[in-house]
């Protein structure tokens, strides 16, 4: 068990879905005061992680960090497009980055809308009450903006991206060696200032 950590967010989620899935299936969803409970638990749930994300929108804005960041992005996935070079600041990154997670947290809340409200799946809410809540926990931004880690070793900018399903696949990493960034200013691809 080398490789394999249990603080790895993919296990414990692992562990947390099969845990619950067992959990919920005692759980008598046919009760209107506990379907009623479980959908005050996923609301909360939700509202929870959006404020901790607005709360993390003001500190990113407060600290305002404008150290100029450059990264070479890799191409998308099957695209004969070449690296670009995206030259950004500190600040903008993560505010970037926070987008990212409004925009999936959304999504999510959208898939689970369809998923209960027309096609009456209930188990899921008990789930998605506690995964996304976990993961906001233990995202970059939270780490350093809220917990105070400083941004070096894995917490350093460029994050490589998570891709695929459970951190799966994807379409390469980010990269902010010298050399990559060299090679891409030289070859003219981007360029890109993010304001």
């Amino acid at each position: 068990m080398s490789g394999l950590s249990l603080a790895n967010p993919q296990i414990t989620n692992l562990l947390i879905i099969l845990g619950m899935m067992q959990v919920s299936k005692k759980i008598p969803f046919e009760d209107p005061q506990v379907l009623m409970g479980v959908r005050v638990l996923y609301v909360v749930s939700n509202l929870i992680i959006l404020g901790i994300y607005f709360y993390m929108q003001m500190k990113i804005n407060k600290k305002k960090d404008l150290t100029t960041l450059k990264y070479v992005e890799p191409p998308p996935m099957g695209s004969a497009e070449e690296p670009k070079l995206i030259t950004t600041t500190v600040h903008s990154y993560d505010l970037q980055q926070l987008k990212g997670m409004y925009k999936s947290q959304l999504m999510g809340v959208g898939m689970m809308g369809v998923m209960h409200l027309y096609m009456k799946y209930t188990n899921p809410l008990l789930i998605q009450s506690i995964i996304p809540l976990k993961g906001a926990f233990e995202g970059n931004l939270m780490k350093i903006h809220l917990f105070g880690q400083p941004a070096v070793g894995d917490l350093k900018r460029p994050w490589k991206s998570a891709g695929g399903m459970m951190g799966m696949g994807g379409g390469g990493d980010l990269k902010a060696d010298k050399k990559s960034i060299e090679q891409a200013e030289r070859a003219g691809s981007g360029g890109v200032k993010e304001e």
